[in-house]
């Protein structure tokens, strides 16, 4: 297959295209290398692709409709993974604007050029932000979906309302993966598990929002992987829930940070955010059924990793900058 993955320099889309170059098939990785976080990140991830002869990588931004344009000029795709989004919860509140930008008008566009040139097959990646604070646990991909608490998880559920309708009106196969926290070696440097390694290391204040009792569904990126490769089968239009089933109390996993790492926390505890849920955790009854897919990968083998890719790459990573 030939296949466009955008955000293919982030944490999520490097992953996935790594996997889709090992396995055979040929991908065309788009990213704007923007600034959220850390930059060192992206370029340390797409050094690691540069070296498949399968993989073309250009440089540009989904939000460009005119750019996409031509790259379909250029390039004839089986299917879109459209994992290029702006992401973080809290900083939605501060600039909505970029948020609503990428991954809204970015995924419209994606669709347009897929519609135009008769793309098939079209997977969003969106987030379980969506399930908000009143939804009962675990997550079922039928719950509510109607009050997110962030711009963020708003700007998705617009993305995932637009790949409906496009499904509708001109048939294009549509996968929308509700991933859950995502962890993992070369992850986001403004995720919990990435900051409590590094601070830890250091032996610099970990910050912890809320009472530190707040649970995750840890779910590791391998995983994440799996699953969105598997939810390139066409099945119609279909919203599933990727994660662990194994929701992690978030004090737990600062304390199994501390064992891998043979030090201890200076924890300081900080007011909660009012976009933060107090738990998470994925009904994923539906990603075994349609996709044949379950996590491999326990939470402690999974920080384990985390951590020894930390060690690995502590000559650069010290510098990267997680405030």
């Amino acid at each position: 297959m030939k296949i466009l993955v955008t955000g293919s320099a982030g944490f999520i889309g490097w992953k996935v295209t790594k996997k889709l170059l090992e396995r055979g098939d040929q991908v065309v990785g788009i990213d704007n290398m923007n600034t959220y976080y850390d930059p060192r990140m992206k370029e340390w991830r797409l050094q690691t692709l540069r070296g498949f002869k399968n993989f073309t990588f250009i440089k540009g931004d989904i939000t460009d409709y005119e750019a996409l344009g031509q790259l379909f000029k250029n390039h004839s795709f089986d299917a879109i993974i459209n994992l290029a989004a702006r992401a973080g919860v809290r900083a939605s509140l501060e600039d909505p604007w970029i948020y609503y930008d990428t991954n809204v008008r970015g995924t419209l566009n994606l669709l347009e050029c897929s519609r135009r040139n008769g793309t098939k097959k079209f997977v969003l990646a969106s987030t379980s932000s969506l399930y908000g604070a009143d939804n009962p646990l675990p997550f079922h991909e039928d719950a509510n979906t109607d009050r997110p608490l962030s711009p963020y998880a708003a700007s998705k559920k617009a993305a995932e309302v637009l790949c409906s309708t496009y499904h509708y009106l001109y048939g294009i196969d549509v996968t929308v993966l509700r991933y859950f926290t995502v962890y993992g070696p070369a992850g986001r440097p403004d995720m919990s598990l990435f900051r409590f390694v590094k601070w830890i290391s250091e032996g610099r204040p970990v910050i912890v929002y809320g009472n530190g009792k707040q649970e995750r569904d840890f779910t590791f990126v391998d995983d994440i992987a799996r699953g969105t490769l598997a939810a390139l089968k066409p099945i119609g239009y279909e919203v599933i829930n990727l994660g662990s089933d194994k929701p992690i109390v978030l004090i737990e996993a600062l304390r199994l940070t501390e064992e891998l790492l043979g030090k201890k926390a200076n924890v300081e505890f900080m007011p909660r955010h009012p976009s933060d849920v107090l738990a998470t955790w994925a009904g994923i009854g539906k990603a075994e059924k349609l996709l044949n897919w379950r996590p491999e990968t326990p939470f402690e083998e999974g920080l384990r990793r985390l951590v020894a890719w930390y060690r690995e790459n502590l000559t650069w990573v010290k510098d990267v900058n997680t405030s």
